[in-house]
């Protein structure tokens, strides 16, 4: 062997030590480097294309069934029936437009700003629970403007885009060899988590908690956080989970005497009083007959609706659940309203769309210039899929309700600015990906 190929061999080794690959996958070394200080490099001349198309279709289409879905509860609410659409609509115009200037910011700016967009975060999260506006049991939004402003939102959502920013900054940071370890690689992480989620969870905002968490533990994975402590947490959560449901969930049923543990699980009855308003929940979800006209009625609404769809649907507008039967029609369950007016085959184009935006996002997230980029828009597509497979999960009674909204879709004005920012942001680091990188050098240091 000579000793130019030994030499090659002996780079392609050190990539692979410190976590990069020589066998398809990017190599973030050469293109950090190579765009970082090689000021002829080619970059790309504008946005993604087809990312933002997917985008504005799922937007537009969501802004045709708020109309749908709320006219009738708004016609018999304030005698307007295009109220909320006409809000969602300036929503959905001046969002695009706020997309379109996030999507010129640099992403170096971006990384520059992570860490105080998290403190403003954990600001924001502690504040509501002090002058938040209580909607149904929830103290989870903030008004600017008094309680019946428009402009409310849920620091929630800021607080996921501030996680996403700074773990990936942290990864960067730390590099691929800390963070296989776990002072850095799991400490850190988990402690900003922990925080995130307790101030979340004591808002009452069960989907929020969950997101959170998957979104910490995609970007650990992908920052390179060993499996073990994966394997670890989840056997730690196991067994708390495991004893929260035989303290507060199972009960010994009455005039029993069991004789020893066997017998004593025999013989229990299901009790979800302990789990406050989450065992509510469960309780619908297992059973929604058991309480038709309470707790069971969302879900049962949802399921009707959802089941007289069928495979073409009534017709757009022909929605019957929409005329006050179902709860939330123009917001968390907006697709069972799709469902029943478009049928199976107008929720699965809907549902395509969603997930061609996610592949378009994850292809993105391969092809950027650099690490930090590719992690934020790892997670933001990750945040995306998630909530996209939660509502749709909820709507359909194969999860809980868990209060989650369809992103571009849901009636909500702030929230679907943020949901548009963060396309920006994915837009953005589309913006500066290299048209080529098989024909950049490295330069000499």
């Amino acid at each position: 062997m000579d000793k130019n190929s030994s030499d090659k061999d002996f780079e392609k080794l050190a990539d692979a030590q410190i976590g990069e690959s020589f066998d398809g996958l990017p190599n973030w070394n050469k293109r950090e480097l190579s765009n970082e200080y090689n000021e002829t490099s080619r970059r790309s001349i504008g946005v993604d294309v087809p990312y933002l198309v997917l985008t504005l279709l799922l937007l537009a289409i969501g802004v045709v069934m708020v109309l749908s879905a709320s006219f009738a509860r708004e016609y018999y609410n304030s005698g307007v029936p295009t109220r909320l659409f006409m809000r969602q609509l300036v929503f959905a115009i001046s969002g695009t437009a706020i997309m379109l200037i996030v999507s010129r910011v640099s992403v170096k700016m971006m990384r520059r700003w992570s860490l105080h967009l998290l403190f403003v975060s954990i600001g924001l999260l502690v504040l509501v629970l002090v002058v938040g506006v209580k909607v149904n049991g929830a103290r989870r939004w903030l008004s600017i403007g008094g309680s019946n402003s428009v402009l409310r939102f849920q620091p929630s959502e800021i607080a996921k885009l501030a996680v996403i920013l700074m773990f990936s900054q942290m990864i960067c940071r730390f590099g691929v060899a800390r963070m296989r370890t776990f002072k850095y690689g799991v400490l850190p992480f988990v402690t900003i988590t922990v925080i995130m989620v307790g101030l979340i969870a004591l808002e009452k905002h069960l989907s929020a908690s969950i997101i959170m968490t998957l979104l910490a533990v995609i970007l650990m994975f992908a920052g390179g956080t060993r499996l073990r402590w994966f394997a670890l947490a989840g056997l730690v959560i196991a067994a708390v989970l495991g004893v929260l449901f035989f303290v507060f969930v199972l009960r010994p049923a009455e005039g029993d005497n069991p004789q020893n543990v066997r017998d004593a699980l025999m013989e229990t009855d299901w009790d979800s009083t302990g789990l406050g308003y989450a065992g509510k929940r469960i309780d619908a979800w297992l059973d929604p007959e058991a309480d038709p006209l309470g707790d069971g009625l969302q879900i049962r609404q949802s399921l009707f609706a959802v089941g007289s769809g069928g495979l073409l649907g009534q017709g757009l507008g022909q929605s019957k659940q929409k005329y006050l039967y179902l709860p939330e029609e123009h917001n968390d369950y907006i697709f069972a309203i799709v469902c029943e007016e478009l049928g199976f085959i107008g929720a699965m184009l809907i549902l395509m769309l969603f997930a061609l935006l996610t592949i378009r996002g994850f292809w993105l997230a391969l092809h950027a210039r650099d690490k930090f980029s590719s992690l934020v828009v790892t997670g933001i597509t990750s945040l995306l899929a998630i909530q996209v497979f939660l509502n749709v999960a909820v709507v359909t009674n194969i999860l809980p309700a868990t209060g989650i909204s369809l992103p571009f879709f849901s009636s909500g004005g702030t929230a679907l600015w943020i949901q548009l920012v963060q396309v920006g942001i994915v837009l953005s680091v589309s913006r500066e990906i290299p048209t080529d990188f098989e024909d950049e050098e490295l330069v000499e240091s």
